[in-house]
C-alpha cells in the first residue's frame, strides 16, 4: 500500500497539479474540495494514468462541521503521511468596503483551516518520525502594502506558522515547506485581470508546482518559485535575524525617552 497525501483545494488549478505530481511519484491521494463532480473526474483521470488509489471528499473547509471531518481523518488515518494545505480564497475589496462575512470566511479558510488541519496531522507525523506538510502562502506575505489588507495578512500568518513549525518539527523528521507563488495563471485571476498584467510577471501553474516540488526535494522551508537568486532570500532572513537580539530589552530605545 502506498503512502497517502491529503490535498485541499484539489479540484482544479494548483491543487489539481499537486495531485498529478504526487500521484506520479506513487502516492495514493485524498482530494478535498467543494466540487464533488470535478474531484471525481480528476480522481478517475489520475487513477487511469498512474494506477494510484484516489479518494475524494466533498467539503467546505470554512464550515466547522466539514473542517472537523477532515481533521478527524488526518488525526486517525495512519496511511496519510503528507498534507498539502492549498485551499484558500482571495478577492476581497478594500477593508472599508468589505463584507464582514466575506472577511470571516477568508480567515476561516486561509488561516483557521490551515492551522487546524496541520495540528490534526502533526502529532502522528512526529510519532512516525517522518512526513510532509506543504502550506501554500503567497509573495504578498512579503509585501502587504501593495495589496488589499486581509489576504496578505492571512498569507503572512501561514508563512510565520510554517517557519515556526519547521523549527518545532524539523528535528523530529517532519518536512515543512511554505510555498510563495507570485501571480500564477489559475482561476483566482480573471482573463481580463491577467491581460492587464505584464506577461513576464505571470507564471503557468504547472511550472510553479514543479518548482515548488523541486524546492521540497532540496529541503527548503521557504520556496519562492519566481525568485531568481536564493541569496536574496537568505539576505532578507539574515537581516531579520540580526534584529532579534534587540527586539526585547529592559529599557526603551533612546529615541523614545523624554
Amino acid at each position: 500500500m502506498n503512502n497517502m497525501f491529503l490535498i485541499t483545494g484539489a479540484s482544479d488549478g494548483i491543487g489539481a497539479i499537486y495531485a498529478d505530481r504526487l500521484a506520479r511519484r506513487g502516492h495514493d491521494l485524498i482530494l478535498v474540495a467543494r466540487r464533488a463532480d470535478k474531484l471525481a473526474a480528476l480522481a478517475q483521470q489520475l487513477t487511469s494514468q498512474t494506477g494510484v488509489a484516489v479518494e475524494v471528499i466533498s467539503a467546505d473547509l470554512s464550515n466547522a462541521d466539514d473542517l472537523a471531518r477532515i481533521e478527524n481523518r488526518l488525526r486517525t488515518d495512519d496511511r496519510i503521511v503528507g498534507l498539502v494545505n492549498n485551499a484558500g480564497i482571495a478577492g476581497e475589496t478594500t477593508l472599508v468596503e468589505a463584507d464582514p462575512s466575506f472577511l470571516t470566511g477568508m480567515i476561516n479558510l486561509n488561516v483557521l483551516a490551515v492551522t487546524r488541519l496541520t495540528a490534526a496531522i502533526a502529532p502522528r507525523l512526529v510519532g512516525l518520525g517522518s512526513g510532509t506538510i506543504i502550506n501554500m502562502t503567497s509573495v504578498t506575505a512579503l509585501m502587504p502594502e501593495g495589496f488589499t489588507a486581509l489576504y496578505p495578512a492571512t498569507k503572512a500568518f501561514v508563512l510565520a506558522f510554517t517557519e515556526a513549525l519547521q523549527s518545532e518539527l524539523g528535528s523530529k523528521g517532519v518536512r515543512v515547506q511554505a510555498v510563495l507563488p507570485g501571480i500564477t495563471r489559475t482561476a483566482i485571476w480573471t482573463q481580463e485581470q491577467l491581460a492587464n498584467i505584464p506577461a513576464d510577471m505571470v507564471m503557468e501553474a504547472d511550472e510553479m508546482v514543479d518548482a515548488a516540488m523541486r524546492g521540497l526535494d532540496l529541503g527548503e522551508t521557504i520556496t519562492i518559485p519566481a525568485l531568481p537568486d536564493s541569496a536574496d532570500l537568505d539576505a532578507y532572513l539574515a537581516a531579520r535575524a540580526a534584529l532579534r537580539p534587540n527586539l526585547s530589552r529592559n529599557h526603551a530605545a533612546a529615541r523614545y525617552r523624554a
